[in-house]
């Protein structure tokens, strides 16, 4: 095998690998990439035997087609620090060393028998549908840091995906909650899609971000029983699901949150912010003192002080609630608008938070106690 690549294809390509590659594999296989080079391609494949990522970098100077194995982690390591945009000449110069050639650089890599790659062929073509990649992306990010980090319900470790019908409109929707707060996002399809509901895991959900970062085009999904695939211009990923039964999350929207608020998205997302410094871990409550027009924001720490600061707002009743500081950063930081919109019923019930830009997202914020 014997081929050159840019170096920022491969740098790109070796980056969205390391996302995919577990840290502390037991298997040494597990820690490398698969290499392909065959038809002027490079097909690079990374798994942690729940995630396959393939990546094809076209138009490379292929001189010997051929295939192995090496650690992913040191390739990239070297790969980012070769001069940006330079041409690397790889090469198989026996079974168990790859060459890496750049300027004036000569590297030699172990690599480990390409036969010993776990590798499992689908047939995923039957429920596939497109949608356009920053709506998706978008819905991603509008749901993702709700995602609970509680090991013990797994089925609340990912965003649920799923097909809704409203008014005669089909969309796809995402949902995430960990029970003290809950991100609903959805976007419209032009037709009925065949496609089950799904839990994606939390590690597909931020790989996927990553690629759709840089990507700008449809993305073709389709699932078939237990995992979901993703396919984009130069790039598949392959993913495992979630098993488990998301929670019946309509049950949790408030329906008789009649209290609205509303106020500056910029400046409330500073006021929170600021006021929320004076706390050292967080999890003090930022407290809500509302009175007409007017919004008083505390927070109290017995070891560092305390902070307060007032916004003015729209508001005509009287209320006081208090809310981890780093529920509301997360949701205000994802709005579109330029308002964001807060919806009360009482001191210990949840809050309801609309973004006046984006009607196809709401959030729901639990309060804090005392």
């Amino acid at each position: 095998m014997k081929f050159n690549v840019n170096q920022q294809d491969l740098q790109q390509a070796l980056n969205y690998c390391q996302g995919v590659i577990e840290k502390r594999s037991t298997l040494p296989i597990l820690s490398n990439i698969l290499l392909d080079v065959k038809n002027s391609k490079l097909t690079m494949t990374a798994t942690d035997l729940d995630l396959i990522f393939i990546h094809q970098i076209n138009n490379i100077e292929v001189l010997t087609e051929g295939k192995t194995t090496t650690t992913s982690s040191i390739m990239y390591d070297i790969v980012r620090k070769f001069s940006s945009g330079k041409k690397i000449n790889i090469s198989l110069t026996d079974a168990s060393k790859l060459q890496l050639e750049s300027e004036k650089s000569i590297f030699n890599l172990n690599c480990i028998n390409p036969s010993e790659f776990p590798l499992t062929d689908e047939n995923f073509n039957e429920n596939e549908f497109d949608i356009n990649s920053k709506q998706f992306l978008k819905l991603l990010n509008k749901c993702k840091f709700s995602v609970s980090n509680d090991e013990t319900r797994h089925y609340l470790s990912g965003i649920y995906l799923h097909q809704t019908e409203v008014d005669d409109k089909v969309y796809l929707t995402a949902v995430a909650t960990d029970s003290h707060r809950m991100s609903i996002s959805k976007i419209r399809l032009e037709k009925k899609i065949n496609f089950d509901p799904v839990i994606l895991p939390k590690k597909t959900i931020f790989q996927l971000c990553s690629i759709l970062d840089n990507y700008d085009g449809n993305i073709k999904i389709s699932n078939l029983k237990s995992k979901i695939k993703f396919e984009l211009n130069n790039s598949i990923l392959i993913s495992k699901l979630i098993d488990g039964k998301f929670p019946n999350y309509i049950q949790v929207i408030p329906k008789n949150n009649q209290k609205k608020l509303e106020t500056n998205l910029k400046l409330f997302l500073g006021s929170v912010d600021r006021v929320a410094s004076v706390s050292l871990d967080k999890k003090d409550g930022v407290k809500f003192n509302l009175s007409e027009n007017s919004l008083s924001l505390s927070v109290n720490n017995a070891n560092s002080g305390d902070g307060n600061e007032t916004l003015v707002v729209k508001f005509d009743h009287e209320l006081e609630i208090s809310f981890n500081s780093r529920y509301l950063i997360d949701v205000a930081s994802q709005l579109d608008g330029e308002n964001i919109e807060i919806f009360f019923n009482d001191t210990g019930s949840p809050a309801l938070i609309k973004d006046p830009g984006d009607f196809d997202s709401i959030y729901v914020v639990m309060p804090m106690k005392g």
